[in-house]
């Protein structure tokens, strides 16, 4: 068995001994069941209702006990009586200094026990976190994912307060911004705080370096269509279909695994995204228009209102399109829609009627 192997082991009895002790200083039977029924420690995470009806008694005493309880558990921790608690109390601020001062819960277990996906370690985190005077608990709801944070920097009023701050900000751009635009709008020591404080906010989503609403597909995308757009946004170019699906391949995206023929299909069917040359697409709001070549030079020569020199026509189309020179060329030339009146100097034909 190797070193980090046998440290992993030793976490895992440290914090199933640590758990063991909190619960050996609650004295009454039922105060005990319903600590270990609402944590769900080895066992079933129950409500209020549940164990009431279990133990015959009104969901309000049921919140009372434990309310009672668990202020005699957070003295005694205060008072340096529940043993091995310090230890384990250290190990989670070391990694919590390291990751701003506050960390979804599921990430601290991960990164102090491995990636064992046991649940029984996530609500023994959550309890130790509830117990500990050093440590502050941020239960999962609507707005926040369940973390736990260094209680040096806040209890869990200021926390949540810093969180919707950040949100407040975000909302008020109404577009996604930089972690630096952030720092320079807040007053923390690091900006790597304000990453993990945001982190916290199910209502806040970062891809590529920008925060914004987890409703905005631009650092949230859900779907092939909306990682396409993140994609070529990205980029700032037009691109090609399969280098697209490459890179959408190649991307932190959830369920990135698609096949080079559904990104196309989906590029065909999105009014988002114009196909300006063979297989390669650009953002509509980038200029580009939708149409063959010769649909081009209609909308430039008709755009101009006047004649147009062919080297002129040539850079307007390409501003559009991605084609080669000598194909415009050919259209001008070939097409009936066109009509040159003067050395290679066109207008459209309609026109000169």
């Amino acid at each position: 068995m190797d070193t980090s192997t046998e440290l992993k082991n030793d976490r895992f009895q440290l914090v199933d001994l640590v758990v063991d002790k909190i619960l050996a200083i609650i004295e009454h039977p039922r105060e005990k069941e319903i600590i270990t029924r609402r944590f769900g420690l080895g066992t079933k995470k129950e409500t209020l209702e549940q164990i009431g009806e279990r133990l015959d008694i009104t969901r309000e005493r049921v919140r009372q006990l434990e309310k009672a309880a668990l202020i005699r558990l957070k003295i005694a921790a205060e008072k340096g009586k529940i043993d091995h608690l310090s230890e384990i109390e250290k190990i989670l601020i070391r990694n919590l200094a390291e990751a701003g001062r506050i960390d979804r819960t599921k990430n601290i277990v991960r990164k102090i026990l491995g990636e064992d996906k046991n649940e029984k370690y996530t609500t023994n985190f959550i309890f130790i976190a509830e117990v500990s005077s050093k440590l502050v608990l941020l239960s999962e709801n609507d707005k926040y994912h369940s973390s736990i944070a260094n209680a040096e920097y806040g209890d869990e009023r200021k926390i949540k307060k810093s969180i919707d701050e950040i949100v407040n900000i975000i909302k008020k751009q109404k577009s996604p911004v930089t972690l630096e635009y952030l720092d320079n709008q807040l007053d923390y020591e690091h900006p790597s705080q304000i990453n993990a404080i945001a982190s916290i906010s199910k209502l806040l989503a970062t891809l590529n370096g920008l925060w914004g609403l987890e409703k905005w597909p631009s650092v949230n995308p859900k779907n092939i269509r909306d990682k396409i757009f993140v994609v070529l946004e990205e980029n700032k170019s037009p691109m090609h279909f399969s280098k697209i699906a490459e890179q959408i391949r190649e991307s932190d995206f959830s369920r990135n695994d698609v096949t080079t023929q559904a990104i196309h299909n989906e590029l065909i069917k999105d009014k988002r995204f114009v196909l300006i040359g063979r297989g390669i697409y650009a953002l509509d709001s980038w200029g580009f228009k939708q149409g063959t070549v010769a649909d081009t030079i209609t909308i430039v020569l008709k755009e101009a209102g006047e004649p147009l020199y062919r080297d002129e026509i040539v850079k307007r189309v390409l501003e559009k399109r991605q084609v080669k020179e000598t194909t415009v060329l050919l259209n001008l030339q070939s097409k009936k829609q066109f009509k040159r009146v003067a050395k290679a100097t066109y207008v459209l034909a309609e026109e000169e009627q």
